[in-house]
């Protein structure tokens, strides 16, 4: 080898290998500054390539402003009170976890088709020119050539991959299903808090107007000389307790409000009305034996069938395993034409395209070939996998019967939860009725001159407490028919639960 060509040789690979190790350039300089990027005139980071000049202070990254443009709100009537359904039906359009679990639905159905498409045979043209030399001999020209190549028959191996595939797509559109339920909850829970913050105001603002009151006859008492200035202070101590209580309520609300908007995937600074659940009535319908409902949410809910899909899969992947011990059946055929004096008997391949291979160097030629290819010794890969597939169907297997328990576990708790809600609702009720009776009763005497100031403020406490224990256990109610719906598997669409 001369001189030039050897030193090009030797140091080829040294030149590639620091085209590989310069790429440390872009990363950051030093672990105590801060990374300074190069960026496009638009602000976007430029991939690939480190910043110059100076490093901007702090570690605050460059601002890319296409990211700082908000999503196009969808159309909304402001003036409109938008019910649970509506609000549902919009999050399930705008909320970007439903088109999530549906591209991976897509995905999981065009990968079973992937493996459909081995059934076919792969066909591939080829077209190449190219010079060659020996010793003092040299050819050009051109090959063109197309090959087919045809498994026939593979004992099985196929049908389970494919059974595989379809199974995943399976589970795919389970998740689908399942992501909207719970979409649905995670909306229905939120609408519900939101209800429970708007009742909590009113009952603030019906505890100021209550301590406005007690706080008048005070005043009215001193005035007359009959109260005390003590007693004058005192409620006016409870009024800017009561002030205070409703501005929180009123903060409550809007906290709320956003919880809601963000759960339903839209932007919390969209204004909307929400409709009042405030009158809505239980239905002694949201209760049923425990065990009456068992099996049937066992046969429906998401992870009880997703869990059974995944256990088919896995068995259809054992089938698989079992056929690569098995020989295949396959046809392959191959025609070329060669329009100058290149002698070659195969044309390379590219990605995952084989190389085209049986070329006859005469100008124009073809072959045909059938046969059969038998595994014979591959050093225990194939029974690795096949020990693995019966590994993960037996992991399969018993996911399904921890899924089973699991689900059985929720349902009951979900059960009494609704059952011990709906009794609070009773109890929170009567506890409303007794604790106005005695505000009233309180502030009529104290209004006589038989009754103290104390008693007063104590019932009138005792009754705000009274009213937000009722919400939350109305609230509670809802949300608790909501999650056993949810642990039923029967939460397709908006609940619909007062009668």
């Amino acid at each position: 080898m001369r001189a030039p060509e050897f030193l090009l040789a030797a140091g080829l690979p040294l030149v590639l290998a620091a085209c590989a190790t310069s790429s440390i350039e872009m990363a950051p300089e030093r672990p105590d500054r801060p990374w300074n990027p190069a960026v496009t005139s638009s602000g976007e980071i430029v991939a690939g390539s480190r910043g110059g000049g100076t490093v901007s202070a702090g570690y605050v990254l460059p601002a890319n402003p296409a990211l700082g443009v908000l999503p196009p709100a969808p159309a909304l009537d402001s003036d409109k009170a938008y019910s649970l359904a509506e609000l549902v039906d919009i999050a399930e359009s705008a909320n970007p976890k439903t088109r999530i679990a549906w591209d991976e639905a897509r995905r999981a159905a065009l990968a079973a088709g992937i493996a459909e498409s081995t059934y076919l045979p792969k066909i591939t043209v080829t077209a190449v020119g190219g010079y060659q030399t020996s010793n003092d001999e040299s050819a050009s020209g051109g090959v063109a050539a197309a090959s087919l190549l045809w498994l026939l028959f593979d004992f099985g191996e196929r049908q389970a991959v494919v059974e595989g595939a379809k199974q995943t797509s399976v589970i795919s559109n389970i998740a689908f299903t399942a992501s909207h339920q719970e979409l649905i909850h995670e909306v229905s829970l939120a609408f519900y808090a939101h209800a429970a913050a708007k009742a909590h105001r009113a009952t603030a603002a019906g505890s100021l107007a209550n301590a406005r009151s007690v706080q008048a006859a005070a005043e009215d008492r001193y005035a007359h000389g009959v109260g005390t200035l003590i007693e004058v202070a005192q409620a006016r101590q409870a009024t800017a307790q009561a002030n205070l209580a409703s501005v929180q309520a009123t903060g409550e609300v809007q906290d709320n409000y956003i919880a809601l908007i963000t759960a339903m995937g839209i932007s919390p600074l969209t204004k909307i009305r929400i409709a009042d659940v405030s009158d809505r009535k239980l239905s002694p319908s949201m209760v049923a034996p425990v065990e009456t409902i068992v099996s049937a949410a066992l046969a429906r809910r998401p992870d009880m069938l997703s869990a059974y899909a995944a256990h088919k899969a896995s068995l259809a992947n054992v089938r698989a395993a079992k056929a690569e011990f098995m020989p295949k059946v396959f046809v392959s055929a191959t025609g070329s034409h060669n329009s100058g004096r290149l002698r070659i008997t195969s044309l390379p391949g590219l990605g995952d395209q084989s190389p085209t291979v049986n070329l006859d160097t005469n100008r124009t030629g073809g072959v045909i070939l059938a046969g059969v290819t038998v595994p014979l010794f591959d050093g225990g890969r194939r029974a690795a996998q096949l020990a693995q597939a019966r590994a993960a169907a037996d992991g399969a297997k018993a996911r399904l019967a921890q899924v089973q328990d699991d689900a059985v576990k929720q349902i009951a708790v979900a059960d009494n939860a609704l059952r011990t809600s709906l009794e609070s609702v009773s109890a929170a009720d009567a506890l409303v009725a007794a604790a106005q009776t005695t505000f009233d009763a309180a502030l009529g005497a104290y209004r006589s001159g038989v009754g103290s100031i104390t008693d007063v403020t104590i019932a009138e406490t005792q009754l705000l407490q009274a009213r937000n224990a009722a919400t939350d256990a109305y609230s509670t109610a809802l949300s608790a028919a909501a999650t056993l719906a949810l642990a039923t598997g029967t939460l397709g669409s908006a609940p619909e639960f007062g009668r």
